[in-house]
C-alpha cells in the first residue's frame, strides 16, 4: 500500500495579481515540499519576482489560495511570512558593509543577556549556521566589506536560518558570481535541502537550475507554462517553454517527490 504523501510546505493555487491594467500573474500555481528544491524560471517580466514577493508578504494577491502544510493562510506582510516560517533572500541582499558577519546575521534581532549584548551566544550560533551550510567564510568577525560576492550571498542565506524557516526563497542567488562562487552558493542550496528546508530557487541560469532543482516550474507572461523533473528534462525543452516555442503539458507523473537527500 502506497503511503500518503505529506502536504506541501507551501502551496499556491489560482494566484492573480495586476498592477493597474497590467496583469502580472494569472491563475498561477506553485507548490514546494520539505527536502525539495523547486526552480522558478522564465523570461524577464514572466512574473517570477511578483510571485516571490507575494510569498514573502511584500505584495498581496488579488485572488487565489495559499496553503501552509495544507492549511489556508493569508500572508498579509513580511512579518506574517516570517511567522509561517518563510524566509526570502532578494537580489539586493540587504547587508551592511560596515558590519561584520555576526552583526549582519543578527541585525535587528540581537541576543541580550540582561542589558548587554550576548556576543558569545551570537558568535557561537553564527559559526554553527555557517558550518551547517559548509560556508568558507574565514571568520564570523570579518567585515562584510572584506568578503567576496559569493561569501556575501552565504551570509544572506545564513541569516534566513536564524528563525529556522520551513521555506526559503532565493531570488537569483548566483547572478554576477564567478564560477567558483556560483559552485559554493549551489552547494548551500543543496545543504538547505538536506537540512529539510523547502527551497524555491528563482534563476535565469539553466545550468544552475538543472544542477540542483528537483523540479522546474516555468512561468510565461504571468502563467504556468510547464512543470518538469529537474533530473530528466533537457535544456531545449525548458527553453521552449520559456520562449513559447511550445506549450508542454504539466509532467504530473514526474512530481512524486524530491531527490533523495
Amino acid at each position: 500500500m502506497k503511503r500518503a504523501q505529506a502536504a506541501p510546505a507551501l502551496s499556491l493555487a489560482g494566484i492573480d495579481k495586476s498592477f493597474g491594467h497590467v496583469q502580472a500573474l494569472s491563475e498561477v500555481s506553485l507548490e514546494v515540499r520539505a527536502h525539495e528544491v523547486v526552480a522558478l524560471v522564465g523570461d524577464n517580466a514572466a512574473g517570477k519576482s511578483t510571485l516571490a514577493k507575494i510569498i514573502a508578504g511584500v505584495l498581496q494577491p488579488d485572488a487565489g489560495i495559499i496553503e501552509s502544510d495544507g492549511v489556508p493562510v493569508t500572508i498579509a506582510n513580511p512579518a506574517a511570512a516570517h511567522a509561517l516560517g518563510i524566509a526570502s533572500v532578494f537580489q539586493d541582499l540587504a547587508l551592511c558593509d560596515n558590519l561584520d558577519v555576526v552583526q549582519n546575521l543578527y541585525l535587528g534581532r540581537e541576543l541580550r543577556r540582561g542589558l548587554r549584548l550576548d556576543d558569545e551566544a551570537m558568535e557561537d550560533e553564527a559559526r554553527r549556521i555557517l558550518r551547517s551550510l559548509t560556508s568558507r567564510i574565514p571568520s564570523v568577525r570579518t567585515p562584510l566589506a572584506g568578503l567576496s560576492a559569493g561569501q556575501r550571498q552565504s551570509v544572506a542565506i545564513a541569516r534566513t536560518l536564524l528563525g529556522e524557516p520551513r521555506v526559503v526563497v532565493l531570488d537569483e542567488p548566483t547572478a554576477s558570481l564567478s564560477v567558483s562562487q556560483t559552485a559554493e552558493v549551489l552547494m548551500h542550496v543543496e545543504r538547505l535541502r538536506e537540512l529539510g528546508h523547502a527551497v524555491i530557487l528563482i534563476s535565469h541560469n539553466m545550468t544552475d537550475v538543472r544542477a540542483v532543482a528537483d523540479r522546474i516550474e516555468v512561468l510565461r507572461h504571468g502563467r504556468n507554462n510547464g512543470s518538469f523533473s529537474g533530473a530528466d528534462v533537457g535544456y531545449e525543452e525548458i527553453i521552449a517553454a520559456i520562449t513559447g516555442a511550445s506549450a508542454p503539458p504539466r509532467h504530473d507523473a514526474l512530481r512524486d517527490g524530491p531527490r533523495s537527500a
